[in-house]
């Protein structure tokens, strides 16, 4: 179980912290979704934090276990939250979304079969 928790995690502590990179360098993807969710572009570097924040979290919790589990809640909420502003919109382009709201949710269970079982 302690591979399956180490892999998970740093697989999504990377996917994450790459993603928070893309939208705290000003990325034109990260806007381009901002607007088509029609979010204000000002949330796009929060959103950033939000993610790096998650990421480093994750990592931590290799040290605090409590912070690793608060950080894989935070960013299966942070992915629920991005599925209402998709269907808010009449978005159906999911696909990428679905792949990061499972590795949040994958890294959710490892840290929870791991630390709390």
């Amino acid at each position: 179980m302690f591979t399956a928790y180490v892999a998970v995690t740093i697989f999504a502590a990377l996917l994450f912290g790459s993603a928070a990179v893309v939208y705290l360098i000003g990325h034109e993807f990260p806007k381009a979704q901002a607007d088509m969710k029609r979010l204000p572009r000002s949330w796009v570097p929060v959103l950033g934090m939000m993610l790096a924040a998650g990421s480093l979290g994750l990592l931590g919790g290799f040290a605090v276990p409590m912070l690793g589990t608060l950080a894989a809640y935070s960013l299966v909420l942070y992915f629920v939250g991005a599925l209402l502003a998709h269907l808010r919109v009449g978005s159906r382009k999911l696909v990428n979304w679905g792949g990061f709201f499972l590795t949040a949710v994958a890294a959710l269970a490892v840290n929870l079969a791991y630390h709390w079982s």
